[in-house]
């Protein structure tokens, strides 16, 4: 009998954390499909299939954040928040959302996994058993192919919000990408992450980087980073760096900082 209750409990157990990633599909209609192969060949199939406009989804484990509790979507918070406990331990996992017409991707969402979703009168075809690496594969797919700039920069800020796994794709973008907006959009997420990994391919950008705009989206980057990280490396760019623009840049950051190490450095400057 003790067997048997631990079995059914495990069970329970299961089908909670499955039900927890399945999401409450409200004006529309909800197809799950457990993953067989990779996600390219699964939107493939589906994408053959469907005649009209539709949307895929999944959900992907990340890092539980207390700030993040509660329903959100990629256009932001929502403004009024489902009626319920307020949870102290955000979700632990992120809803990726495509919308489909034309047989090709025209959207990419993000959401809470907190969520009910909306479909519009549309399906929405579930994926489960997605990993984040599969999930990063697939999305920088659309962030390197020829795709539209609102899509490319969707696709960014889903790779972002993977959390610490996405950072050596972000770094990859940062540095290798042939378009300076998607450099430049790879920086921008990496300024919001702390290491000594971002903060180097940050500075890698200020100091090789040819385009001027991905420089000054890099001196921005420093402005996000925790301010024991960016704010040093402000003041070192303002007093010494060759680029007048990223001097610039660099002291119009640390004015917006409010830092008392920057308060110190403008008062150095204004005595000389």
């Amino acid at each position: 009998m003790r067997h048997l209750a631990l079995f059914i409990a495990a069970v329970l157990m299961t089908s909670a954390a499955a039900a927890a990633q399945t999401p409450s599909v409200v004006n529309g209609t909800l197809e799950t499909h457990a993953i067989a192969g990779s996600l390219e060949r699964e939107f493939d199939t589906i994408t053959k299939r469907v005649t009209g406009p539709a949307w895929i989804g999944y959900a992907v484990p990340v890092p539980a954040r207390g700030s993040d509790s509660g329903c959100w979507s990629g256009d932001g918070p929502y403004a009024a928040r489902p009626a319920g406990p307020i949870k102290l331990e955000g979700p632990d996992s992120l809803f990726v959302l495509y919308r489909i017409a034309d047989r090709r991707i025209d959207r990419i969402r993000v959401a809470s996994s907190e969520c009910p979703l909306d479909a519009g009168g549309l399906t929405v075809y579930w994926l489960t058993g997605v990993t984040s690496g599969g999930s990063l594969d697939w999305l920088a797919k659309s962030v390197s192919a020829d795709s539209t700039r609102r899509l490319e920069s969707s696709a960014m800020t889903a790779i972002a919000l993977h959390g610490d796994p996405a950072t050596d794709r972000l770094i990859t973008f940062a540095r290798e990408s042939q378009d300076p907006r998607v450099r430049a959009d790879a920086l921008f997420w990496l300024g919001q992450r702390a290491g000594d990994k971002a903060a180097g391919t940050i500075a890698d950008a200020i100091d090789r980087d040819p385009d001027t705009e991905v420089k000054k989206k890099a001196v921005f980057a420093l402005s996000l980073m925790p301010k024991d990280d960016g704010v040093p490396k402000l003041i070192e760019l303002a007093r010494s760096n060759r680029n007048a623009a990223i001097r610039r840049q660099a002291m119009f950051w640390l004015g917006q900082s409010g830092d008392p190490r920057a308060l110190r450095f403008f008062e150095e400057v204004l005595r000389k």
